[in-house]
C-alpha cells in the first residue's frame, strides 16, 4: 500500500510500504475512512525534532475494523471506530483516573496517513459507533481522534465553566477546537488571539465573542484592558512556544487556570515568577480516550461540526502538498483522502 514517510525536514513522500499485520493479540487493523496532517507533524517537518530514520507519519484516524487479535473483545470486524492518538489499555490506575495519555502501557499512534493502520491496545483505545456513520460526518469524527480531543482537554484543564471568561492562545486547528470546546462548556466570553482573517472567521463561527490580534506583551495588555485589569479565568495555550506560554500565563488572573496542550519547544519557566502569580497549570498529551464517547455523540447527533477545521483536502498521493500548505499557513488543517 502507499503510505506517508518523512525522511528529513521538508522531505515527505508517499511511497510503497508493507500493509500492517496483527503483531500482538491486543492489536486491531483498521481501514481508514480518512486521515489528516496534524500541526505536531510540522515539528519534524520543519526540523524542530530530529529525524534519525524514515518516520511513518500519521496519528489521527477513524475507520472500519478489518481484523482483530485473539484477545480483543470490545470491537469486531465491520464496526466503525474512532481511537485516540495516545494508545492505552484503559484499565491501569492512571487510565481509571482519567489520564489515559499517561497509561502504564502507553504508546503513540503512528502510520495513520495510509489506507490501513495497526492499532495496538485496541480494547482500551478504540470506541465503536452503533452504526456506520454517513460520509459527511467522517471529517468531524476524524477530528475527535486528536485535534478536537486536545482542544477539549485544553478547555477542561483550564477549568472553563458556565459564564467564565476564556482566552485561547493560538489559532491553529487545536486553538480553534479549544474555542469550540469553551463554547460547549458554557463560557460567557471567549477571546481568540489570532492575526489571520480566515482563522478569525472560523473562531467566530465556533463561538468566539472577541478577537485579539496582538501577541506577546501587547496581547497581554489588550486582554487586561478588556477584562478591566483582572485577566481571564481560563486560558488555553495551544502553540507550545516560549512566547505563547508566557502570554497564556500572563493573561490569566490570580487563581486562574492555564490548560497547555501545545507540544513545548524551547519553553522554560521561572519558578519565582510562577510562585507569585498564583496560577494553576495543567496540560500535556490530551487524554482523548476520556472524552471519546461524549465527543463522538456530539458529532453523531450533529450538535457540533469540528470537521470545518479542514480547509484543504488532497489525495494521499499529494500528501507533500498538504504538508507544504500547512507549513506555509495556506491551510489550517489538511484532510487526506485515502
Amino acid at each position: 500500500m502507499k503510505a506517508t514517510m518523512l525522511y528529513a525536514p521538508g522531505d515527505v513522500r508517499c511511497e510503497e510500504v508493507a500493509e500492517p499485520k496483527i503483531l500482538k493479540p491486543t492489536d486491531a487493523i483498521i481501514k481508514l475512512s480518512a486521515s489528516c496532517i496534524c500541526g505536531s507533524d510540522l515539528w519534524p517537518y520543519r526540523g524542530a525534532n530530529d529525524v534519525k530514520a524514515p518516520m511513518a507519519m500519521g496519528h489521527e484516524y477513524c475507520g472500519v475494523v478489518v481484523e482483530v487479535g485473539s484477545e480483543v473483545k470490545t470491537v469486531k470486524p465491520g464496526q466503525f471506530v474512532v481511537g485516540s492518538f495516545c494508545l492505552s489499555d484503559n484499565t491501569c490506575p492512571h487510565c481509571r483516573f482519567g489520564f489515559q495519555s499517561s497509561c502504564e502501557q502507553r504508546e503513540f499512534m503512528t502510520g495513520a496517513q495510509a489506507p490501513y493502520a495497526r492499532v495496538p491496545l485496541a480494547d482500551g483505545t478504540l470506541v465503536a459507533t452503533a452504526e456506520m456513520p454517513s460520509d459527511d460526518l467522517i471529517p468531524s469524527l476524524l477530528a475527535v481522534s486528536d485535534v478536537l480531543g486536545t482542544g477539549w482537554y485544553a478547555a477542561d484543564a483550564a477549568g472553563v465553566q458556565e459564564g467564565s471568561t476564556a482566552v485561547v492562545v493560538g489559532d491553529g486547528a487545536v486553538g480553534l477546537m479549544g474555542v469550540l470546546a469553551a463554547k460547549q462548556m458554557g463560557a460567557g466570553r471567549i477571546i481568540a488571539m489570532s492575526r489571520h482573517k480566515s482563522r478569525q472567521d472560523l473562531a467566530l463561527e465556533f463561538g468566539a465573542t472577541d478577537i485579539v490580534s496582538e501577541r506577546g506583551d501587547a496581547g497581554v495588555a489588550r486582554i487586561k484592558e478588556m477584562t478591566k485589569g483582572v485577566g481571564a479565568d481560563s486560558v488555553l495555550e495551544c502553540v507550545g512556544m516560549e512566547e505563547s506560554m508566557m502570554q497564556a500565563i500572563n493573561c490569566a488572573r490570580p487563581g486562574g487556570k492555564i490548560g497547555f496542550v501545545g507540544v513545548p519547544h524551547g519553553v522554560t519557566l521561572d519558578g519565582q515568577q510562577l510562585f507569585f502569580q498564583q496560577k494553576s497549570l495543567l496540560g500535556g498529551p490530551a487524554p482523548v480516550r476520556r472524552y471519546l464517547p461524549h465527543l463522538m455523540d456530539l458529532v453523531l447527533t450533529r450538535q457540533i461540526n469540528p470537521g470545518k477545521v479542514f480547509d484543504l483536502q488532497v489525495e494521499l498521493s499529494d500528501v507533500a502538498e498538504g504538508y507544504k500548505a500547512m507549513d506555509e499557513r495556506r491551510a489550517i488543517k489538511t484532510l487526506l483522502r485515502v
